[in-house]
C-alpha cells in the first residue's frame, strides 16, 4: 500500500507542487532553493506513496564512504557509516505531508522509510524536525511515529526564539533606550538593494571571521542567487547613517513565520542602537500575514552550549523559546 521512491530530477515539478501543498512546506523545501549547493550534498530524497497518490516527501541526503559529500552539516551532526540526514544542509527537514496523512498512516510510512533504509544499505536516520511554528495545521504525527514505530532517541535539543505577532511582549528597556538613541542618530532604514546586500554580507563575514573564525552560510553570491530566485521570499532591510550601512538583517518568509537567517551590525551600528531601531520596524511597525517572528537559535555544539548574551538580546524584543529537534533513528 505504501512505496517509497527516491526522487530523481524529473520529480521536480511534482516535488515542487506538493511542497506548496503540504502542511509543513516552506520555499525552502523548493528543489530551486534545495539544489543550490548539490555539488556539496548527495541528494537522498524520498516521495513516499500511499495507493499510488503521493502523501509524503522527506527531504534528505546520504552521507558516508561513498556518498561525496564536500562540507559538513550546519548543526554539527556526527556522521558515521552509511546515513540519511534530513537534510543536512537545511536548518529543519523533517516529513511533508498532505492534510489526509493520518497519524496511523505516519506509523505505516516511517515503517516504510525504515524498509526502504535498510535494503539501501543504511545504518542511521538523522531527522531534523521541523518546528511546530512552522506547520500550518497540527502536524506532529511525526515525532510519534519516529518513538513509536522506530524506537528513534532525541540526540539533539536547541533552542530559538520566537514572538508571537498577536501577542507580543513589551520590549526590555534596554531595547527601548536603543530605539531612542537609533533615532536621536537619524538612522534610517530601508528594504536592502544588492549593493546593501553585499555591504551587509560584509559586515557579518568581519563579525564573523573576528569572533568566530567563521564565514556565513551562503556567500554573497549565493544569497544574491537565492534572493534573485525568490524575491517575495527572501528579502533584507538596512540601517544606514549618511548612506552608510551599518546594520541589517535577511528575513526568510514562509506562510507562518517571519525567520531572520542573517543579523548583523558594525561597530558603529553598535554604539547607534541600530538593531533595536531595524526590529522594532520589523517586530511593531511591518504588517505581516504571518503569525510568528523567529530569530533562530541560540545554541552551539549541537545545543549543549547556550550562548546567554545572544538569547537575552533576542528576548529583550519579547521572544521566548522554541525548541528544535534532532531524532537519531539506527537502523
Amino acid at each position: 500500500m505504501i512505496t517509497v521512491k527516491r526522487y530523481t530530477p524529473e520529480n521536480h515539478q511534482t516535488w515542487n507542487e506538493f511542497v506548496k501543498q503540504s502542511r509543513q512546506g516552506t520555499f525552502l523545501f523548493d528543489r530551486n532553493y534545495m539544489d543550490y549547493h548539490q555539488d556539496r550534498f548527495h541528494d537522498h530524497s524520498l516521495m513516499i506513496y500511499y495507493k499510488d497518490k503521493l502523501y509524503a516527501l522527506l527531504p534528505a541526503n546520504e552521507v558516508g564512504s561513498d556518498s561525496g559529500n564536500k562540507v559538513g552539516s550546519d548543526s554539527d551532526i556526527e556522521i558515521s557509516l552509511k546515513e540519511l540526514v534530513s537534510h543536512q544542509g537545511l536548518t529543519y527537514g523533517g516529513l511533508l505531508t498532505c492534510n489526509k496523512m493520518t497519524a496511523a498512516l505516519t506509523c505505516e510510512t516511517f515503517e516504510a522509510i525504515g524498509n526502504y533504509l535498510k535494503q539501501e544499505g543504511f545504518s542511521k536516520l538523522t531527522y531534523k524536525a521541523i518546528p511546530w511554528i512552522y506547520h500550518k495545521i497540527p502536524s506532529e504525527e511525526d515525532l510519534y511515529a519516529l518513538i513509536h514505530t522506530g524506537k528513534a532517541s532525541l540526540s539533539t535539543r536547541e533552542i530559538s526564539t520566537t514572538i508571537p505577532l498577536q501577542n507580543k511582549l513589551r520590549f526590555s528597556e534596554q531595547r527601548r533606550r536603543g530605539i531612542r538613541k537609533a533615532k536621536r542618530n537619524q538612522l534610517i532604514i530601508r528594504q536592502s538593494t544588492p549593493e546593501d546586500v553585499l555591504a551587509f554580507w560584509n559586515i557579518l563575514n568581519n563579525n564573523l571571521q573576528q569572533k568566530y573564525h567563521t564565514r556565513p552560510v551562503h556567500s554573497n553570491e549565493e544569497l544574491q542567487l537565492l534572493m534573485s530566485r525568490f524575491p517575495e521570499n527572501i528579502i533584507g532591510y538596512s540601517v544606514l547613517k549618511d548612506e552608510e550601512v551599518i546594520a541589517g538583517t535577511i528575513l526568510f518568509i514562509t506562510p507562518q513565520v517571519i525567520h531572520t537567517q542573517y543579523i548583523g551590525a558594525s561597530e558603529k551600528g553598535k554604539e547607534e542602537g541600530a538593531l533595536d531601531l531595524l526590529f522594532d520596524y520589523v517586530i511593531n511597525q511591518k504588517k505581516w500575514n504571518a503569525p510568528f517572528i523567529d530569530f533562530g537559535k541560540s545554541t552551539e555544539d549541537r545545543g549543549n552550549y547556550l550562548n546567554a548574551n545572544l538569547i537575552h538580546q533576542k528576548e529583550g524584543f519579547g521572544g521566548r523559546g522554541v525548541v528544535y529537534d534532532t531524532y537519531e533513528w539506527r537502523l
